[in-house]
């Protein structure tokens, strides 16, 4: 029953990011996001109730988490008419991420974790919700650099295509990173408290992620403006990548 859970999710991400290629279509898409994550709010919710504990805390089954919590945030403002190529550069992401997470084992019944469930809830939930910020960081920084190119080199349909202004995607980058960092505060000092009542050395995946924390809390102190913060955005999200895909595997292992 679970399981069944995933395909209606799958076809609602796959479906979106599919049809927000085109201004006519970009309406179905809106509504395949919202399908899309209902379905698997409905099948983490699943995966909750027959688990004893957390249910997230291996590498796919974190990633099937993070999925949920980037396209929750792009539903709130994302699915703007003005944020179309926003979402073109998100779901494909998302739909892909949430393939991979299913082959991980991720989208299958939830197990629960020999780690406590408030430990969890704190370091990988707020951990990941800050990722999430970061992704559309990201995906916000790209559009900006993009349509300033366009702008510049007086692309013929830059004014059909119905964009933000480069003042609105910059402003919106900023609140994102600002909403984010404190997040991944939290989730940071809960896994450093963790470690010390263990007597743990940090491990490659808590490194790069306090290395991240740096450099987004970097962003927020210097405010860079333009190309320089849309860079800075792009830079901290590589790393993003390589928490999530490289190096989450041994982390609770």
């Amino acid at each position: 029953m679970v399981e069944a859970l995933f395909w209606p999710a799958l076809v609602g991400y796959g479906e979106a990011a599919v049809a927000y290629a085109s201004p006519r279509t970009s309406p179905a898409a809106t509504w395949g996001v919202r399908v899309g994550w209902l379905a698997q709010t409905a099948l983490l919710a699943a995966q909750a109730a027959h688990a004893d504990g957390f249910p997230w805390s291996s590498w796919s089954g974190s990633l099937n988490l993070f999925v949920w919590l980037v396209v929750g945030a792009y539903l709130i403002w994302g699915c703007r008419p003005r944020f179309r190529l926003l979402g073109l550069a998100v779901m494909p992401l998302a739909a892909v991420l949430f393939v991979v997470a299913r082959v991980g084992g991720g989208t299958h019944e939830g197990s629960g974790s020999a780690y406590g469930s408030l430990f969890l809830v704190l370091h990988v939930g707020f951990v990941l919700a800050a990722f999430a910020g970061f992704t559309l960081a990201a995906a916000l920084a790209g559009l900006y650099l993009w349509q300033e190119r366009r702008l510049k080199s007086r692309a013929p349909d830059i004014l059909r295509l119905r964009l933000p202004p480069l003042a609105s995607l910059e402003r919106l980058t900023w609140r994102t990173v600002a909403v984010s960092v404190p997040l991944l505060t939290l989730g940071l000092a809960a896994g450093i408290v963790r470690l010390r009542r263990d007597h743990h050395g940090l491990d490659a995946l808590e490194a790069v992620t306090l290395v991240t924390w740096l450099v987004y809390g970097g962003f927020l102190a210097l405010r860079p403006a333009g190309r320089r913060a849309a860079y800075l955005a792009l830079g901290g999200f590589a790393l993003v990548i390589v928490v999530r895909l490289a190096l989450s595997g041994s982390h609770f292992a």
